[in-house]
């Protein structure tokens, strides 16, 4: 096990004053390293750094925003091999994906760096004129989940910097490594105090989403937690961009070429071991094709090797925690001992580390907690349906609205289901895809605000109006 590992405050090393934890790697359920929580007082500080540092790097001009924004990028490609490493070790992941990972995370940096922010002329008349700008914020803080831990923290802070904020992050006690060690990159190249990085679990989240100097929370997790953030936030009514649970459906259209479909919605499935908010998570088949999806989807979860992420032939990782296997093992055995058949997998090998193969349930419906629940893990329920009307009603019966998706070659039919889908973004032909320029967010208890693109970058901004009469 490797030395303790320090949080970042006001651009110095940190040792948390709270509880001790071990970071586990999920390969092999031996620790990595030990850390300990930050104090509520230790957050207090990190608070007042962003504060204090608010106060001139709002200041900073635009161009000079982007140019730091651009180094920063340059760091994470000249520690790309180190990060990827970093992933692989507390995510458990193949390298391959890790490296993904890194590389679209220095991608999304310059993105961001480069994206204009408007400052329209809304009238300009003989008795007024009228403009609007967009203000930072403040202090933002970034709640970060463990399955994308420096993808999804890039995603947080950068939209934060390129807009004049400056930033407290928490990363999950599951993975905190990686977004340590961006946070020092990160300070290698702005100044003391804009980003700061502090560890802690329940009580730590409750202090940020309740703190009265914090301006926006960025939530990406569990829906329970979105809504506890949400209550705490209330007393300062601080901004939220909430990223919550996802149980995306799809719906493949009768008469699909399964053979042009089933390797894409495989991998849209099981993308990171299913650990994904946006995976597709249920599919809903006509009958008349049913079985032979379901024996071609087990036939391309029969070619996974499953393993540690750092061998090279993995292409399938663990789970992340115990507890997330857990719930995966559990939602298995409840479909089958409520009539689910097993296609392929279903049973964890014996031994070491969080592993379970890919699995393909199928006879389950509406009703089974499998199709129910977000089971976030390498097990996808396969449902039939009679016509497009009951399979639009499947999907829709649920309280979560991430994302769905229409598989078929009637690109005209698939729009006319799109539109009928309640979620906040629809695939056709395609899932789980997130692109730096589109904006993405969920509806129902998926969670509130959008980020990414122009709309996602706005959120980190308060509009001012100037009225100015001739």
């Amino acid at each position: 096990m490797t030395t303790q590992r320090s949080m970042l405050i006001d651009g110095s090393p940190v040792i948390g004053a709270g509880d001790a934890f071990s970071v586990i790697n999920p390969a092999t359920e031996e620790a990595i390293c030990q850390c300990n929580m930050a104090s509520v007082e230790q957050l207090d500080q990190a608070v007042s750094a962003a504060r204090r540092a608010f106060a001139t790097w709002r200041q900073t001009p635009d161009a000079e925003r982007r140019r730091l924004m651009h180094r920063i990028a340059d760091r994470l490609d000249e520690h790309a091999d180190e990060l990827a490493g970093i992933i692989v070790q507390e995510q458990g992941k193949p390298l391959a994906l890790a490296q993904m990972e890194v590389g679209a995370a220095a991608a999304w940096t310059r993105y961001n760096a480069d994206l204009e922010i408007p400052e329209p002329l809304l009238e300009d008349s003989d008795s007024r004129q009228v403009s609007a700008s967009r203000k930072p914020l403040g202090v933002v803080a970034s709640i970060t989940p463990w399955n994308w831990p420096l993808m999804i923290a890039i995603w947080h802070i950068m939209p934060a910097l390129r807009t004049g904020n400056t930033v407290v992050s928490k990363p999950s006690g599951l993975t905190p490594l990686n977004t340590l060690r961006l946070v020092e990159l990160i300070n290698e190249v702005l100044p003391a105090g804009v980003v700061n990085v502090v560890m802690g679990e329940a009580e730590i989240g409750s202090a940020i989403s309740a703190h009265e100097d914090i301006d926006k929370v960025i939530f990406t997790g569990s829906t329970p937690t979105g809504q506890r953030i949400m209550t705490n936030a209330s007393g300062n009514l601080k901004r939220l961009t909430l990223e919550l649970g996802g149980n995306d459906a799809a719906i493949v259209l009768p008469d699909t070429d399964l053979d042009t479909v089933a390797e894409r919605i495989f991998d849209t499935a099981f993308i990171n071991m299913g650990q994904t908010c946006a995976a597709l998570k249920r599919l809903y088949v006509h009958e008349s094709q049913y079985e032979a999806m379901c024996s071609r989807l087990a036939e391309l979860a029969a070619r996974q090797k499953v393993g540690d992420g750092f061998d090279p032939d993995t292409t399938f990782g663990p789970v992340q925690n115990a507890d997330q296997h857990r719930l995966v093992s559990a939602l298995v055995e409840d479909a089958r001992a409520n009539g689910g058949r097993i296609v392929c997998g279903g049973e964890a090998p014996r031994g070491p580390g969080y592993f379970y193969p890919p699995t393909i349930v199928a006879d389950v419906s509406n009703g089974h907690r499998l199709v129910d629940e977000e089971q976030f893990g390498p097990v996808l329920p396969v449902v039939a349906y009679r016509d497009l009307e009951q399979a639009v009603s499947m999907a829709n019966d649920g309280a979560f609205g991430l994302g769905g998706s229409v598989w078929g070659s009637d690109l005209e039919l698939a729009n006319r289901l799109a539109t009928q889908l309640e979620c906040g973004t629809v695939w056709i032909n395609n899932h789980a895809e997130v692109l730096p320029n589109i904006p993405f967010g969920g509806s129902k208890m998926s969670g509130i605000g959008v980020e990414f693109g122009l709309e996602g970058l706005l959120e980190y901004t308060q509009l001012q109006v100037i009225n100015s009469r001739k």
